[in-house]
């Protein structure tokens, strides 16, 4: 296709993984398998904490949430990469791209939120326990998912917004398996200038912001349990925020792994398989690390299969 300006374009072209197709099948089958994982994962944690009187807590109420948005984080790239290798199709259209740039925006901002807020959870829980149920009372929780889902929806609105003014060439092809915010800006025939320097404010503004949060409060925690006499005492401590810490550094991870390999020479290719990483796998992850390592939601699971509890 020839270069020119072209505002009125109908889409884009979404080049995935790989342009194999002998590989197309396993992809399909690995992602649908993922996919469904994933969901069902997460609604088992939904149902578990909703079903089970011991868990209506503000830590079960953040992780329910959690895994909520983990499903609609998950739900907003994968079907749709799904459709088009079953339909031999590379094609999103043009809204349906800036759609999915404003979700994909949306649920990653509000993971970044909800573990901080988790953090701060487990901040109270250790440091000030005697102050917890006046601190984290039912109110204040829900306050704080929605000043969450505000923020990201703000940040997320704007930049879509942002996307919208852009002009495109008609060399429409976005190196990635979803409408990846970078990757579409990057394409763009017009200047670009604004855009960077939203999406360089919202990184260090909304990740930054909480990941700063998240190392303080854990810096917190581990001087109070370093303070705590008994070695017993210093594992139950640490056991109740063990899996937050395992699904923040895996999150944050994979995070880092997505910039520091859009920094490379094949960043396009590379930048795409490591964002499978955070967008697929860490959202299918969390539901295992939390039944996994917590008791309280291996009992409720248990209970809802009717299995007996001892």
């Amino acid at each position: 296709m020839e270069p020119g300006n072209d505002t009125q374009i109908s889409g884009f072209l979404l080049l995935g993984l790989s342009e194999d197709p002998e590989l197309q099948p396993l992809i399909f089958g690995l992602f649908l398998s993922m996919y469904m994982i994933t969901v069902f994962g997460n609604l088992l944690i939904i149902l578990a904490v909703r079903s089970d009187s011991h868990l209506h807590t503000p830590m079960y109420f953040f992780l329910a949430n959690l895994s909520f948005v983990d499903i609609c984080f998950t739900s907003t790239t994968v079907p749709k990469m799904l459709q088009n290798i079953q339909t031999q199709s590379q094609v999103i259209t043009y809204r349906g791209c800036v759609a999915q740039i404003y979700f994909f925006l949306l649920f990653t901002g509000l993971d970044d939120f909800l573990l901080t807020v988790m953090a701060y959870d487990r901040f109270v829980a250790i440091c000030h326990p005697l102050h917890y149920t006046v601190i984290m009372k039912p109110t204040y929780c829900v306050l704080l998912v929605l000043v969450s889902w505000m923020m990201s929806a703000l940040n997320s609105l704007l930049q879509s917004l942002m996307v919208l003014w852009l002009s495109f060439c008609r060399e429409v092809e976005v190196s990635h398996f979803f409408c990846e915010i970078n990757q579409v800006v990057r394409i763009a025939c017009s200047s670009t200038l604004l855009n960077d320097m939203m999406m360089y404010f919202a990184a260090v503004l909304l990740a930054g912001g909480p990941l700063a949060g998240i190392i303080y409060s854990y810096s917190k925690i581990i001087s109070s349990i370093l303070r705590i006499s008994s070695a017993q005492g210093k594992y139950k401590a640490f056991s109740t925020c063990a899996s937050h810490l395992s699904v923040v550094s895996l999150f944050y991870c994979t995070l880092l792994g997505v910039y520091l390999s859009s920094a490379s020479p094949q960043s396009s290719n590379s930048s795409a398989v490591a964002s499978v990483m955070y967008t697929v796998v860490t959202p299918m992850l969390n539901p295992f690390i939390y039944s996994l390592r917590n008791k309280d939601i291996r009992r409720a699971l248990k209970s809802i299969f009717g299995v007996p509890v001892m």
